[in-house]
């Protein structure tokens, strides 16, 4: 019986007095593929970089093949095979494919000249491996989340592989990309090697794992055989309690005029003839597959494609929404899918953050009052319940569910009305989700806030939304009743436009 490829035992790692990894054991078996689960801040960032070798443990032992390693470096890591794929890929973005594949012999092979004819070779070979279709000469900041993803995972696989760790790999993939990068991770384990997948999202989990291991606070909460673990379980392994899924119910207002109407609203070659209306205090669905033209048209609401057709009315009276400050100015709010290239100031504080919308409604007569800042930013911090020692902190150090209420905060201090989420939820873990959607629906219900959810997160859409709207090809598909339809139901319908 041969050993396992990795074994952690007893591992721990503080940070300044804080206990981020606590007498944690973890085994990963040859050709296995293995989920790693928990909330932000549970722990899972701080163990991939000790299996990574870029944070030392203060006690506990870490053995490849049997064979204790001491003084794991990053490069002694890349010997014994580790490679990880980080979230945000490490790409270069300025470069082609060709070139981020290629870059890594050039340097290893310490040569003072470049052969295009050597880069281009060995990129196709990397591809090939894939067997996948990549453009060896387009620069991969012009490439979609699943291109980048692709390019990541083929450069790990040029440096003798045997572990391949994947940080959240579906964030910002579509259902049907989402099922290419599995069987590519299938592919990979074939070929004899494992694959470590942290991951928030349980379906996909329980879908591509054979073994879950989850961990909470640092420790170790449950582990297993995929077959033995529901999502139930996996969240209450997570968060240490139940989270509820009982559907948002709206029942109607008594609003003279929709809060939002749009009415043949077009935008050439995006897309065309949007009709539709939003309520007070409705939750308004929108689902549809990448290129169904769902992110332009919220873009339009928010005044970035000023030369669009049609109509739109906010609560009865007939608006144009030329520029971002005309949005802004008639109570129209845009989170945007990505919040930390599209939303947040990471370096800046939590405080700036969520004024960086409202300066000017906070100023008096021209001047800024500090103390009046701070204490609108402190009311919005405990209104969002951000959870933060003090607003005076950078936003890059909270979780990614508390970074998400923080770009919600600053879109409700311009005193909204209109709220349009692209993505409420990506890259956010159960326990921080459902804390997200209870707000969303305290602010719908109390607030009388119009709220448009564009999600590829079907259960989301679901359990949140009075109705879905589907969108494919720049057009309006369906529309269907969330209180009439099942998850399945409209992941089939998703399925059947792909």
């Amino acid at each position: 019986m041969p050993p396992p490829l990795l074994e952690l035992r007893h591992i721990g790692k503080n940070f300044a007095g804080v206990r981020a990894l606590d007498d944690l054991s973890l085994t990963i078996e040859p050709g296995e593929i293995h989920c790693l689960a928990g909330e932000n801040g549970s722990g899972k960032s701080t163990l991939i970089k000790v299996i990574s070798g870029v944070v030392v443990p203060d006690q506990g032992e870490m053995l490849f093949d049997g064979e204790a390693i001491r003084a794991l470096t990053p490069v002694r890591a890349i010997a014994c095979g580790v490679q990880v794929i980080f979230q945000d890929f490490s790409l270069f973005g300025n470069l082609t494919v060709a070139e981020n594949l290629a870059l890594s012999n050039e340097l290893r092979d310490r040569r003072r000249f470049v052969s295009w004819r050597r880069v281009r070779a060995v990129a196709t070979r990397a591809v090939a491996r894939l067997g996948v279709d990549l453009d060896l000469d387009a620069n991969v900041d012009r490439l979609p989340a699943s291109g980048r993803q692709l390019v990541a995972i083929a450069r790990a696989l040029m440096s003798d592989a045997r572990l391949l760790i994947m940080d959240e790999p579906t964030t910002a993939l579509t259902r049907k990309e989402v099922e290419t990068l599995f069987r590519i991770v299938r592919d990979i384990q074939a070929r004899g090697i494992s694959v470590l997948f942290v991951s928030h999202k349980m379906r996909e989990m329980l879908e591509i794992s054979e073994q879950i291991t989850v961990i909470r606070n640092g420790r170790h909460a449950a582990s297993g055989k995929t077959a033995d673990f529901d999502e139930a379980g996996i969240t209450r392994a997570m968060t240490g309690h139940d989270v509820g899924d009982v559907p948002y119910v709206w029942r109607g207002g008594s609003a003279a005029a929709p809060r939002l109407e749009v009415r043949g609203l077009a935008v050439p070659g995006r897309f065309r003839d949007i009709a539709l209306t939003v309520q007070p205090g409705e939750i308004l669905g929108i689902a549809g597959l990448l290129g169904s033209g769902r992110t332009d048209f919220a873009l339009t609401l928010f005044g970035m494609h000023p030369g669009y057709g049609g109509k739109i009315a906010i609560d009865g009276v007939p608006v144009r929404l030329d520029t971002v400050q005309d949005a802004i100015g008639r109570g129209i709010a845009y989170v945007p899918e990505d919040r930390l290239t599209e939303g947040l100031f990471l370096s800046q504080s939590i405080d700036r953050n969520l004024l960086a919308s409202c300066f000017r409604r906070l100023a008096a007569h021209g001047m800024l009052n500090r103390r009046r800042m701070r204490a609108a930013a402190a009311l919005m911090i405990d209104a969002m319940r951000i959870v933060t020692p003090a607003g005076e902190r950078p936003v890059m150090e909270l979780s990614g569910g508390n970074q998400q209420r923080v770009m919600m905060g600053r879109w409700l201090m311009t005193a909204a009305r209109i709220l349009i989420l692209n993505g409420p939820t990506v890259g956010v873990d159960v326990g921080s989700k459902a804390g997200i959607h209870a707000k969303l629906r305290e602010l719908a219900q109390e607030q009388e806030l119009a709220i448009l959810m564009i999600s590829d997160d079907v259960p989301e859409l679901v359990q949140n939304c009075n109705r879905i709207l589907v969108m494919h090809r720049g057009l309006i598909v369906d529309e269907i009743a969330a209180s009439k339809t099942t998850e399945a139901a409209v992941s089939e319908r998703l399925r059947l436009l792909a």
